[in-house]
């Protein structure tokens, strides 16, 4: 004989079909309707915890806990009696405040969209927080057109309105700095490419953009800021206090974070500078002494320079030491005492070497350079004939003061190039 064990039905549930629903106490009475309901927004798939039910006469809120919850007949029926005084658990919040009519970020497909409804699977006397409704079909539940919005369009059209769910754990909300302090959706943002993550700070509003971004790590906050928009750059970098814009503006390259910079006011430029390490100071300040759209305003210091004596394992083992600390690291740059440029190597000739060689026997003395004050279309001609990832920038002796990186030249450019 096999004994199979009864499993709970599972079904699916709205927000919009319980807020409102009438709550019954233990001899089936009708006494209040649910308001809404808190669930802790941290867990993968968040389950209720508490109902906010307001009672028949009474004005002030009163709270049923989920344990003493029953469903009963399309109601709700309550075990116990409602209390007025309500504990909520850490990182528990009332999901239709929170979340309804509210922007959360879909963190899977990087855009912003609007909350129209939630959707619930009870499982195991619990009822758990699964997808977030974004779709018109959910605006529609709402005002209980749903159903005649399908014969219409059924009828006519021989159509009918797909669900637009996003899963729960995909939605990052940003309506408010307690949601974006959760630790786990503080997490979700951080799993987005630094250019998406800028493109969502740049949908919201100025509010929400000073929320997220100050919910940001250091690392995550500086690579967003190297994606976004000048203007915005400046208004985010304000939000936050000196000490933690110095540190965010130290994880930039050096040519970004000297154009932010520059775009700040002058005391508030000069009082980051001043809490900033002093050896990328002084390196942000050379960057800042050049105009923008010249050479010198384009190119970065943080590049591998070494003497011609150096051997292919000695530059490998730099490269492993300082990498992190270099904006690009395509080519190595081979110079002399007084920092004239000799010659240069690719990193693939450098991997490909003997590792006893040395880069004098490596390095290809066919190279081009500008001056510190060439304009980008005379720079962007150089890059169009050879062929490179970067060209160096010397002053007016050659010695070395800087590279350009392709990246850095296409941003003023391209711009232009529909002009």
């Amino acid at each position: 004989m096999v004994v199979q064990a009864v499993q709970e039905p599972e079904f699916f549930v709205y927000l919009s079909q319980i807020l409102g629903k009438p709550v019954q106490d233990g001899q089936g009475r009708v006494i209040g309707s649910i308001t809404d309901l808190s669930a802790n927004l941290a867990e993968l798939y968040p389950s209720v915890g508490t109902l906010r039910i307001r009672l028949q006469g009474v004005k002030s809120p009163h709270y049923i806990p989920w344990q003493d919850v029953t469903q009963a007949n399309g109601s709700i029926r309550c075990e116990g009696s409602p209390k007025e005084a309500l504990f909520l658990g850490e990182n528990e919040l009332f999901l239709r405040d929170a979340l309804l009519d509210k922007q959360i970020v879909d963190t899977n497909g990087a855009k912003v969209r609007r909350v129209n409804d939630l959707q619930f699977l009870r499982s195991h006397e619990r009822l758990h927080l699964v997808h977030v409704d974004v779709g018109f079909r959910g605006l529609m539940r709402r005002v209980g057109l749903e159903k005649a919005m399908d014969l219409f369009l059924q009828s006519l059209f021989d159509y009918e309105l797909p669900n637009q769910f996003i899963s729960w754990k995909y939605v990052q909300p940003v309506s408010s700095p307690d949601l974006l302090r959760l630790s786990i959706t503080q997490n979700r943002l951080a799993q987005l490419h630094p250019a998406d993550l800028a493109d969502i700070i740049e949908d919201l509003d100025i509010h929400q953009r000073a929320a997220v971004f100050q919910s940001l790590d250091v690392e995550t906050a500086a690579e967003t800021l190297e994606e976004t928009d000048p203007k915005i750059q400046v208004s985010l970098i304000e939000t936050v206090t000196t000490d933690k814009a110095s540190d965010i503006i130290e994880e930039m390259s050096l040519s970004e974070a000297a154009d932010l910079l520059g775009d700040l006011p002058k005391d508030k430029a000069e009082g980051i500078l001043k809490e900033m390490e002093q050896e990328i100071a002084e390196d942000v300040k050379e960057l800042l002494a050049h105009p923008e759209e010249e050479a010198g305003g384009l190119m970065t210091t943080a590049y591998l320079g070494v003497p011609p004596e150096t051997t292919a394992a000695q530059v490998l083992e730099i490269l492993r030491r300082e990498a992190m600390e270099l904006d690009f690291i395509y080519y190595v740059y081979v110079m002399d005492p007084q920092e004239r440029l000799l010659g240069m190597l690719s990193l693939r000739e450098l991997l490909a070497a003997e590792p006893e060689a040395k880069v004098v026997d490596l390095m290809d003395t066919r190279f081009v350079t500008v001056r510190l004050n060439e304009e980008p279309e005379e720079i962007a001609e150089q890059f169009a004939k050879y062929g490179i990832m970067a060209v160096p920038v010397v002053d007016r002796e050659e010695r070395m003061k800087g590279v350009i990186p392709f990246r850095n030249l296409l941003e003023l450019v391209a711009p232009k190039l529909g002009k």
